[in-house]
Protein backbone atom coordinates (compact mmCIF):
# COMPACT_ATOMS: atom_id res chain seq x y z
CA UNK A 1 0.00 0.00 0.00
CA UNK A 2 1.65 3.34 -0.67
CA UNK A 3 1.41 6.15 1.19
CA UNK A 4 -1.40 7.88 -0.45
CA UNK A 5 -4.00 4.98 -0.16
CA UNK A 6 -2.33 5.21 3.83
CA UNK A 7 -3.16 8.16 4.24
CA UNK A 8 -6.94 8.31 3.11
CA UNK A 9 -7.46 4.79 4.85
CA UNK A 10 -6.54 6.36 8.04
CA UNK A 11 -8.48 9.45 7.15
CA UNK A 12 -11.26 7.56 6.85
CA UNK A 13 -11.14 5.43 9.34
CA UNK A 14 -10.28 8.39 11.58
CA UNK A 15 -13.67 10.31 10.65
CA UNK A 16 -15.49 6.54 11.33
CA UNK A 17 -14.19 6.79 14.86
CA UNK A 18 -15.29 10.41 15.75
CA UNK A 19 -18.80 9.54 14.53
CA UNK A 20 -18.78 6.24 16.85
CA UNK A 21 -22.02 5.37 18.69
CA UNK A 22 -21.93 5.97 22.31
CA UNK A 23 -21.90 2.29 23.20
CA UNK A 24 -18.27 2.02 21.62
CA UNK A 25 -16.87 4.88 23.64
CA UNK A 26 -16.04 1.68 26.57
CA UNK A 27 -13.91 -0.15 23.84
CA UNK A 28 -11.99 3.02 22.61
CA UNK A 29 -10.99 4.30 25.96
CA UNK A 30 -9.47 0.67 26.75
CA UNK A 31 -8.01 0.58 23.08
CA UNK A 32 -6.39 3.81 24.44
CA UNK A 33 -5.05 2.54 27.74
CA UNK A 34 -3.70 -0.34 25.56
CA UNK A 35 -1.17 2.21 24.01
CA UNK A 36 0.34 2.99 27.09
CA UNK A 37 1.31 0.13 28.15
CA UNK A 38 5.26 -1.46 28.26
CA UNK A 39 6.14 -4.24 26.58
CA UNK A 40 6.71 -5.93 30.06
CA UNK A 41 3.12 -5.28 30.86
CA UNK A 42 1.39 -6.85 27.51
CA UNK A 43 3.20 -9.52 27.83
CA UNK A 44 1.98 -10.06 31.33
CA UNK A 45 -1.91 -9.72 29.64
CA UNK A 46 -0.80 -11.92 26.96
CA UNK A 47 0.02 -14.95 30.19
CA UNK A 48 -3.15 -14.03 31.42
CA UNK A 49 -5.52 -14.30 28.30
CA UNK A 50 -3.71 -18.04 27.99
CA UNK A 51 -6.00 -18.31 31.43
CA UNK A 52 -9.06 -16.59 30.81
CA UNK A 53 -9.28 -16.69 27.14
CA UNK A 54 -12.27 -14.88 26.94
CA UNK A 55 -11.60 -11.86 28.94
CA UNK A 56 -12.20 -9.65 26.02
CA UNK A 57 -11.24 -6.39 28.12
CA UNK A 58 -7.98 -7.67 27.94
CA UNK A 59 -8.04 -8.64 24.56
CA UNK A 60 -9.07 -4.85 23.42
CA UNK A 61 -6.13 -3.54 25.58
CA UNK A 62 -3.60 -5.67 23.66
CA UNK A 63 -4.85 -4.86 20.69
CA UNK A 64 -4.67 -1.20 21.63
CA UNK A 65 -0.82 -2.15 22.57
CA UNK A 66 0.03 -3.68 19.35
CA UNK A 67 -2.68 -1.26 16.93
CA UNK A 68 -0.11 1.86 17.34
CA UNK A 69 2.84 -0.11 15.44
CA UNK A 70 1.07 -2.73 13.58
CA UNK A 71 1.98 -1.38 10.20
CA UNK A 72 5.18 -1.08 10.77
CA UNK A 73 5.79 -4.01 13.17
CA UNK A 74 5.21 -7.83 11.47
CA UNK A 75 5.47 -9.12 14.81
CA UNK A 76 2.85 -6.47 16.41
CA UNK A 77 0.26 -6.97 12.88
CA UNK A 78 0.84 -10.90 13.58
CA UNK A 79 -0.91 -10.28 17.06
CA UNK A 80 -3.38 -7.98 16.43
CA UNK A 81 -4.61 -10.98 13.26
CA UNK A 82 -4.56 -13.60 16.13
CA UNK A 83 -6.80 -11.48 18.31
CA UNK A 84 -8.96 -10.19 16.10
CA UNK A 85 -9.78 -13.81 14.12
CA UNK A 86 -10.26 -15.08 17.86
CA UNK A 87 -12.64 -12.31 18.82
CA UNK A 88 -15.04 -12.57 15.37
CA UNK A 89 -15.17 -16.45 15.71
CA UNK A 90 -15.66 -16.62 19.77
CA UNK A 91 -17.43 -12.99 20.58
CA UNK A 92 -18.37 -11.48 17.77
CA UNK A 93 -20.18 -8.35 19.87
CA UNK A 94 -17.35 -7.21 21.44
CA UNK A 95 -17.38 -3.62 20.77
CA UNK A 96 -13.68 -3.55 20.12
CA UNK A 97 -14.72 -5.01 16.33
CA UNK A 98 -16.89 -1.94 15.92
CA UNK A 99 -13.82 0.87 15.97
CA UNK A 100 -10.69 1.04 13.74
CA UNK A 101 -8.87 -1.65 16.46
CA UNK A 102 -10.96 -4.18 15.50
CA UNK A 103 -10.54 -4.29 11.56
CA UNK A 104 -7.60 -5.82 9.50
CA UNK A 105 -5.95 -4.68 6.27
CA UNK A 106 -6.76 -6.17 3.26
CA UNK A 107 -3.35 -6.16 1.97
CA UNK A 108 -1.42 -6.29 4.92
CA UNK A 109 -3.33 -9.23 6.51
CA UNK A 110 -4.35 -11.00 3.47
CA UNK A 111 -4.89 -14.60 4.74
CA UNK A 112 -6.38 -12.99 7.75
CA UNK A 113 -8.62 -11.20 6.62
CA UNK A 114 -10.10 -13.69 4.31
CA UNK A 115 -10.51 -16.14 7.66
CA UNK A 116 -12.38 -12.94 9.36
CA UNK A 117 -14.75 -12.27 6.30
CA UNK A 118 -15.27 -15.82 6.41
CA UNK A 119 -16.25 -15.28 9.98
CA UNK A 120 -18.59 -12.67 9.17
CA UNK A 121 -19.93 -14.25 6.95
CA UNK A 122 -21.00 -16.75 8.99
CA UNK A 123 -22.33 -14.97 11.70
CA UNK A 124 -24.31 -12.85 9.59
CA UNK A 125 -25.90 -16.12 7.78
CA UNK A 126 -26.37 -17.83 11.65
CA UNK A 127 -27.95 -14.65 12.89
CA UNK A 128 -29.64 -12.22 10.31
CA UNK A 129 -31.06 -10.18 13.16
CA UNK A 130 -28.62 -9.56 15.62
CA UNK A 131 -27.47 -5.89 14.91
CA UNK A 132 -23.94 -6.16 17.12
CA UNK A 133 -23.33 -8.73 14.01
CA UNK A 134 -24.20 -6.40 11.21
CA UNK A 135 -22.90 -3.55 12.71
CA UNK A 136 -19.54 -5.12 13.23
CA UNK A 137 -19.26 -6.74 10.58
CA UNK A 138 -20.12 -3.40 8.66
CA UNK A 139 -17.07 -1.99 10.42
CA UNK A 140 -15.12 -4.86 9.11
CA UNK A 141 -15.78 -5.07 5.25
CA UNK A 142 -16.17 -0.83 5.32
CA UNK A 143 -12.99 -0.35 3.62
CA UNK A 144 -12.75 -3.39 1.20
CA UNK A 145 -15.87 -5.05 0.33
CA UNK A 146 -18.09 -1.91 0.87
CA UNK A 147 -21.29 -3.86 -0.88
CA UNK A 148 -21.05 -6.06 1.98
CA UNK A 149 -20.53 -3.21 4.18
CA UNK A 150 -23.59 -1.76 2.70
CA UNK A 151 -25.97 -5.14 2.66
CA UNK A 152 -25.19 -5.11 6.64
CA UNK A 153 -26.13 -1.44 6.79
CA UNK A 154 -29.13 -1.53 5.29
CA UNK A 155 -30.45 -4.94 6.90
CA UNK A 156 -29.89 -3.01 10.11
CA UNK A 157 -31.23 0.15 9.33
CA UNK A 158 -34.31 -1.84 8.04
CA UNK A 159 -34.46 -3.39 11.89
CA UNK A 160 -33.64 -0.46 14.21
CA UNK A 161 -35.47 2.33 11.89
CA UNK A 162 -35.09 4.94 14.72
CA UNK A 163 -31.27 4.68 15.04
CA UNK A 164 -29.74 7.03 13.38
CA UNK A 165 -26.17 5.20 13.14
CA UNK A 166 -27.39 2.78 10.05
CA UNK A 167 -28.13 5.70 7.54
CA UNK A 168 -24.87 7.85 9.21
CA UNK A 169 -22.88 4.74 8.76
CA UNK A 170 -24.26 4.19 5.14
CA UNK A 171 -23.69 7.90 4.08
CA UNK A 172 -20.06 7.42 5.12
CA UNK A 173 -19.84 4.43 2.87
CA UNK A 174 -21.34 5.52 -0.04
CA UNK A 175 -19.29 9.32 0.40
CA UNK A 176 -15.65 7.18 -0.01
CA UNK A 177 -13.13 7.98 -2.57
CA UNK A 178 -15.67 10.39 -4.11
CA UNK A 179 -12.50 12.64 -5.68
CA UNK A 180 -11.33 9.80 -7.26
CA UNK A 181 -15.12 8.85 -9.04
CA UNK A 182 -15.34 10.64 -12.55
CA UNK A 183 -17.60 13.64 -12.50
CA UNK A 184 -20.97 10.96 -13.68
CA UNK A 185 -19.84 8.43 -10.89
CA UNK A 186 -19.10 11.51 -8.42
CA UNK A 187 -22.83 12.69 -8.46
CA UNK A 188 -24.44 9.55 -8.10
CA UNK A 189 -22.39 8.65 -5.15
CA UNK A 190 -23.20 11.81 -3.86
CA UNK A 191 -26.65 11.89 -3.63
CA UNK A 192 -27.02 8.15 -2.25
CA UNK A 193 -24.51 9.78 0.60
CA UNK A 194 -26.67 13.21 1.00
CA UNK A 195 -29.70 10.97 1.11
CA UNK A 196 -28.74 8.32 3.93
CA UNK A 197 -27.22 11.44 6.01
CA UNK A 198 -30.24 13.38 6.10
CA UNK A 199 -31.74 10.69 6.99
CA UNK A 200 -29.62 10.28 9.98
CA UNK A 201 -29.96 14.17 10.58
CA UNK A 202 -33.52 14.06 11.00
CA UNK A 203 -33.11 11.04 13.62
CA UNK A 204 -30.35 12.88 15.68
CA UNK A 205 -30.49 15.60 17.93
CA UNK A 206 -27.72 17.93 19.53
CA UNK A 207 -24.01 16.73 19.08
CA UNK A 208 -24.82 13.95 16.69
CA UNK A 209 -26.32 16.81 14.49
CA UNK A 210 -23.69 18.97 14.73
CA UNK A 211 -21.44 16.04 13.61
CA UNK A 212 -23.60 15.27 10.93
CA UNK A 213 -22.95 18.83 9.37
CA UNK A 214 -19.95 19.00 7.78
CA UNK A 215 -20.30 15.73 5.71
CA UNK A 216 -23.78 16.97 4.55
CA UNK A 217 -22.48 20.11 3.29
CA UNK A 218 -20.02 18.14 1.43
CA UNK A 219 -22.12 15.65 -0.40
CA UNK A 220 -24.46 18.23 -1.17
CA UNK A 221 -22.12 20.14 -2.90
CA UNK A 222 -20.67 17.07 -5.07
CA UNK A 223 -24.34 16.12 -5.63
CA UNK A 224 -24.95 19.14 -7.60
CA UNK A 225 -27.14 20.92 -5.07
CA UNK A 226 -25.54 24.21 -4.10
CA UNK A 227 -28.40 25.34 -2.13
CA UNK A 228 -28.61 22.46 0.57
CA UNK A 229 -24.25 23.23 0.67
CA UNK A 230 -25.15 26.46 1.63
CA UNK A 231 -27.77 25.76 4.03
CA UNK A 232 -25.32 23.40 5.99
CA UNK A 233 -22.39 25.21 5.45
CA UNK A 234 -24.03 28.28 7.33
CA UNK A 235 -25.36 25.83 9.96
CA UNK A 236 -22.12 24.98 10.56
CA UNK A 237 -21.26 29.00 10.97
CA UNK A 238 -23.92 29.32 13.22
CA UNK A 239 -22.34 26.81 16.03
CA UNK A 240 -21.20 28.73 19.29
CA UNK A 241 -17.31 29.15 19.51
CA UNK A 242 -17.74 26.63 22.32
CA UNK A 243 -19.33 24.13 20.49
CA UNK A 244 -17.20 20.91 20.55
CA UNK A 245 -16.81 21.18 16.52
CA UNK A 246 -16.23 24.87 16.21
CA UNK A 247 -12.54 24.18 14.33
CA UNK A 248 -13.97 22.16 12.19
CA UNK A 249 -16.88 24.00 11.34
CA UNK A 250 -15.44 27.59 10.98
CA UNK A 251 -12.68 25.16 8.16
CA UNK A 252 -15.08 23.32 6.45
CA UNK A 253 -18.04 25.64 5.99
CA UNK A 254 -15.75 28.50 4.91
CA UNK A 255 -14.30 26.31 2.40
CA UNK A 256 -18.07 25.13 1.42
CA UNK A 257 -18.81 28.32 0.63
CA UNK A 258 -15.93 29.51 -0.98
CA UNK A 259 -16.50 26.77 -3.69
CA UNK A 260 -20.09 27.50 -4.07
CA UNK A 261 -19.03 31.24 -4.24
CA UNK A 262 -16.38 30.31 -7.42
CA UNK A 263 -19.44 28.17 -9.17
CA UNK A 264 -20.93 31.75 -9.22
CA UNK A 265 -17.57 33.40 -10.51
CA UNK A 266 -17.21 35.14 -7.33
CA UNK A 267 -13.69 35.17 -7.14
CA UNK A 268 -13.40 37.74 -4.13
CA UNK A 269 -15.82 35.83 -1.86
CA UNK A 270 -14.15 32.73 -2.77
CA UNK A 271 -10.91 34.21 -1.65
CA UNK A 272 -12.05 35.91 1.71
CA UNK A 273 -13.90 32.61 2.22
CA UNK A 274 -10.30 30.67 1.96
CA UNK A 275 -8.92 33.27 4.37
CA UNK A 276 -11.58 32.45 7.12
CA UNK A 277 -11.35 28.99 6.26
CA UNK A 278 -7.57 29.27 7.74
CA UNK A 279 -8.55 31.58 10.82
CA UNK A 280 -9.71 28.78 12.55
CA UNK A 281 -8.35 27.48 15.83
CA UNK A 282 -7.53 24.29 14.82
CA UNK A 283 -9.15 20.83 15.98
CA UNK A 284 -7.99 17.15 16.95
CA UNK A 285 -8.80 16.10 13.39
CA UNK A 286 -7.06 19.15 11.66
CA UNK A 287 -4.02 19.65 13.85
CA UNK A 288 -3.40 16.06 12.68
CA UNK A 289 -4.57 15.35 9.13
CA UNK A 290 -4.38 18.96 7.97
CA UNK A 291 -6.31 21.80 6.11
CA UNK A 292 -8.45 21.05 3.57
CA UNK A 293 -6.57 22.00 0.26
CA UNK A 294 -9.98 22.00 -2.53
CA UNK A 295 -10.42 25.88 -2.62
CA UNK A 296 -6.92 26.47 -2.65
CA UNK A 297 -6.30 24.22 -5.75
CA UNK A 298 -9.08 25.09 -7.12
CA UNK A 299 -8.14 28.92 -6.44
CA UNK A 300 -4.38 28.20 -7.84
CA UNK A 301 -6.35 27.23 -11.17
CA UNK A 302 -7.32 30.45 -11.38
CA UNK A 303 -3.89 32.10 -10.75
CA UNK A 304 -4.61 33.59 -7.01
CA UNK A 305 -1.22 32.42 -5.62
CA UNK A 306 -0.94 35.24 -3.21
CA UNK A 307 -4.06 34.63 -1.65
CA UNK A 308 -2.92 30.40 -1.17
CA UNK A 309 0.07 31.40 0.02
CA UNK A 310 -1.15 33.63 2.79
CA UNK A 311 -3.74 30.75 3.57
CA UNK A 312 -0.65 28.46 3.88
CA UNK A 313 0.51 30.50 6.41
CA UNK A 314 -2.52 30.51 8.39
CA UNK A 315 -3.04 26.89 8.42
CA UNK A 316 0.63 26.35 9.95
CA UNK A 317 -0.54 27.79 13.12
CA UNK A 318 -2.53 24.81 13.95
CA UNK A 319 -1.00 22.19 11.57
CA UNK A 320 2.51 22.47 13.20
CA UNK A 321 3.51 18.67 11.95
CA UNK A 322 2.56 19.79 8.26
CA UNK A 323 5.31 22.45 7.94
CA UNK A 324 7.75 20.51 5.25
CA UNK A 325 4.51 19.26 3.55
CA UNK A 326 3.54 23.24 3.55
CA UNK A 327 6.87 24.29 2.60
CA UNK A 328 7.10 21.84 -0.22
CA UNK A 329 3.54 23.10 -1.69
CA UNK A 330 4.98 26.68 -1.63
CA UNK A 331 8.02 25.79 -3.13
CA UNK A 332 5.16 24.13 -5.95
CA UNK A 333 3.72 27.30 -6.28
CA UNK A 334 6.50 29.49 -6.73
CA UNK A 335 7.72 27.66 -9.42
CA UNK A 336 4.26 27.29 -11.19
CA UNK A 337 3.46 24.47 -10.68
CA UNK A 338 0.71 22.74 -9.13
CA UNK A 339 1.42 20.79 -5.89
CA UNK A 340 0.26 17.43 -5.26
CA UNK A 341 -2.10 17.76 -1.99
CA UNK A 342 -2.74 13.69 -1.54
CA UNK A 343 -5.26 13.14 0.80
CA UNK A 344 -5.66 17.24 1.70
CA UNK A 345 -8.05 17.14 -1.22
CA UNK A 346 -10.24 14.43 0.43
CA UNK A 347 -14.27 15.05 0.60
Amino acid sequence: MNNRSLIAVITVLVLACTCTATFAKDAQRLARSGRTLTAERAESLEKQIVQNPHDTQLRTKLLGYYSSNRFSNPSARKACQKHILWLIVNSPETEVLGIPDGTLNVHLDRDAYIKGKEGWLDHIKQKPDDLKVLAHSANFFRMYDRELAIISLQKGQALDKDNPKWSRDLGHIYSLGLVRKSSEDRVIAAKKALEQFEIAYKLSTGMGRNALLQSLAKVALAANKPQKAREYAEKMLGQKSSSWNYGNNVHHGNIILGRIALTSDDLEEAKKRLIKAGETPGSPQLNSFGPNMTLALELLKKGEKEVVLKYFELCLKFWKRGKDRIQKWSTDIENDELPNFRANLAY
